[in-house]
């Protein structure tokens, strides 16, 4: 060490990979060794490894050797103490920079100094400081308004951001990059999106041209908002760029974007064109393809991405392997998930969230004992259930049945104070009406209020339905107004459960009272609640009524959808009117509505009805013509029509083509098909 030159110590030290053994290297060489080179390089060590708390000695060592050091070495270490929120000391340093370093502080010190005192959210002390450079004589440059910009961002004054670049412009400091690229994100993350995007044109309008940053920027923030089409329109702009490529982040965001909208195909097709690209793959990258393969039920696919995953040198993490696990379940591949779950244990990546995404995968293919041991094995490996896991087994053991045995969980639940959400005594309530037990699905409203909890929808909804189920309309329109009363906001799904009841039970006036309702506090029928009313009408025997809110949902300028079509068609056929009926069905056509089976087999029936076998016969070539299979259902309308029309011998041969379509008869094909021999028979004895 004695004789190493600056030259050749400098050699070693960046041979060395340790910054703690280099700042030791340093502490220990004779002071010939050191130069103003030697100390720039421990110093930028120091700060890119975060260990701007060692970075005193340096300094120490300078002052005491005396070694007279250029701006740069300065501007490093006031830099470093700006990343890890030092202001004092990059003051310090800025103020005896003469003393330590044998040089005066630039316009470069000045703009570093500034941005400490931002980046320690000293936004006052930042804008003192600023006014002082006037006194000092210096001339702002382009970075210290980039640094003014990030000032006002930070405060959140993205008018006065904007108005700074304006006057950049009309005072020939031309904002870079960076000085965009400073107000996109703060407009991106404080979404103002339509901001973000008008900036980002006027990006390109003024010749500074977008990076790949500055696309994710807004990828990322449209996604964020759950704004699928904007994002795939930045997107699209990006991949046809000439000079500006997705990377790895684009990607990233892209896939988990998607992944989030529910756009799992669209996420394939990404990750497609990434690997075409021959991108590379981070961990995050396989996380969310896994995910998207696993929501969308390709856990084949999923396999394959994971085990390409493993091949390239990547680790699972626990994220990962939850993927997997769920979407195991998800596919009902019960065995295969048991052994993945082996995989977990085994490479220690089992957490809370992996229990619960085992127990309700488990639970949902009706593997309850399985749960419960999973459950027991929380326990007895010392971990804690959580208010997740408990509404998880809460939720499945209603749905398979086991009522009092969820009683007994949330029961479990309140005793040990788990902040259960609703989502639990939803569940319970919801499993409660199922069986009748409505005493004891209001007894849980109760409970609801003792644990701190309000009353929501997703509570209430469900008792509502099992007052209406049960015909207990009284109790339902007085839950409806004890939610109004306690601020329980309604939902359309609210409104709809008990119009379909009350239309149901043909109480059309109280029916009409609850749209009234609706409409009064500012719900807008949707159409199920148009469905709703149309078919109690049209059950009710007034299709004419029915045909009046037709219209009405028309006159709104409503498209109505296959089912509202389904249940005028329906009406109007019962009613006799089948060639209204048949109009309908060709404006149905015309407006790129397509039928489906119901639709046809009411028509079909229409017909026979009316003993039209001409008219019947091509609807049956209708539905072979769209496409449409045939079910038992339509076959029984042809057999019973056909020997309602004395073609009994035409209708056995519709049985034969039932049988050889592999559609197995009824107990009511037989009983149409006897009683139209046994008549036969009759008449001919008669006869």
């Amino acid at each position: 060490m004695a004789h190493l030159s600056p030259k050749r110590f400098l050699q070693r030290l960046k041979a060395e990979k340790n910054p703690l053994s280099v700042l030791a290297l340093l502490v220990d060489s004779p002071s010939h060794s050191r130069s103003s080179d030697v100390f720039h390089h421990v110093l930028r060590r120091l700060v890119d490894s975060k260990l701007a708390a060692h970075v005193d000695r340096v300094v120490q060592l300078i002052r005491t050797q005396n070694c007279k050091c250029p701006e740069d070495v300065a501007l490093t270490i006031i830099k470093g103490y700006a990343k890890n929120a030092m202001p004092e000391k990059a003051l310090d340093v800025f103020r005896n920079m003469e003393e330590i370093f044998g040089c005066e502080p630039g316009i470069r010190s000045y703009n570093s100094l500034l941005n400490a005192f931002i980046e320690s959210n000293q936004w006052d002390r930042a804008e003192s400081f600023f006014a002082y450079f006037k006194t000092a004589g210096l001339a702002p440059n382009l970075q210290t308004y980039n640094v003014l910009i990030k000032i006002s961002c930070k405060k959140r004054h993205f008018e006065k951001a904007k108005e700074l670049l304006e006057w950049m412009w009309d005072n020939d400091l031309k904002p870079n990059l960076y000085s965009y690229g400073t107000v996109l994100n703060a407009l991106a993350k404080a979404g103002d999106l339509s901001g973000a995007y008008e900036l980002f044109d006027e990006m390109s309008e003024r010749g500074v041209m977008p990076d790949v940053t500055s696309y994710n920027i807004l990828i990322d923030g449209f996604f964020r908002k759950r704004d699928y089409v904007k994002a795939s329109e930045v997107w699209e702009r990006l991949v046809k760029s000439p000079s500006v490529y997705p990377n790895v982040v684009t990607y990233n965001v892209m896939i988990n974007g998607l992944c989030k909208c529910g756009k799992f195909s669209k996420c394939v097709e990404v990750w497609t064109r990434m690997k075409g690209n021959k991108r590379e793959m981070d961990l995050f990258t396989y996380s969310n393809i896994i995910h998207a393969f696993c929501e969308s039920g390709n856990i084949d696919a999923a396999e394959r991405a994971y085990k390409e995953m493993v091949a390239s040198g990547l680790s699972p993490d626990v994220v990962v392997y939850n993927a997997m696990l769920n979407g195991f379940c998800r596919a009902g591949k019960v065995m295969e998930s048991f052994e993945f779950w082996k995989v977990m244990e085994k490479e220690g990546c089992c957490n809370i969230r992996s229990y619960n995404t085992f127990i309700k995968g488990l639970l949902e293919n009706g593997q309850v004992d399985e749960a419960i041991s999973m459950w027991e094995q929380l326990h007895f490996t010392g971990g804690h259930a959580d208010s997740t896991t408990f509404g998880v087994m809460v939720k499945g053991m209603c749905q398979n049945g086991y009522l009092s045995k969820a009683i007994r969980l949330l029961q479990a639940a309140e005793d040990e104070n788990v902040d259960l959400d609703n989502s639990a005594y939803s569940s319970m309530v919801t499993g409660l009406c199922k069986e009748g037990r409505l005493d004891e699905a209001v007894s849980f409203l109760g409970r609801l209020g003792k644990c701190g909890h309000k009353l929501d929808p997703h509570v209430c909804n469900p008792l509502i339905d099992g007052f209406v189920h049960n015909g207990k309309f009284q109790d339902a329109i007085h839950l409806l107004k004890v939610m109004n009363s306690t601020s329980c906001p309604q939902t359309i799904v609210t409104y709809n459960i008990l119009i379909k009841g009350l239309c149901k039970a043909e109480q059309f006036g109280k029916a009409y009272d609850v749209v009234k309702e609706m409409l009064e506090k500012g719900w807008k029928p949707d159409m199920i609640t148009y469905s709703l009313l149309m078919d109690g009408l049209c059950k009710g025997k007034k299709v004419d009524m029915s045909l009046e809110l037709w219209q009405l949902v028309l006159a709104k300028g409503l498209k109505p959808d296959i089912t509202m079509h389904n249940i005028i068609i329906h009406g109007l056929c019962s009613t006799g009117r089948v060639e209204a009926a048949l109009q309908l069905y060709s404006k149905m056509i015309e407006q790129n509505c397509s039928p489906n089976l119901a639709t046809l087999n009411t028509l079909m029936e229409g017909f026979y009805k009316l003993r039209d076998y001409e008219k019947a016969s091509e609807i049956w070539h209708c539905i072979l013509k769209h496409g449409l299979r045939p079910d038992i259902i339509s076959y029984n309308i042809t057999l019973k029509g056909l020997c309602n029309c004395g073609k009994i011998s035409t209708a056995i041969s519709f049985l034969d083509d039932a049988l050889a379509h592999g559609i197995v008869p009824t107990a009511i094909t037989w009983s149409i098909l006897v009683r139209a021999i046994i008549k036969q028979a009759t008449r001919s004895t008669i006869a």
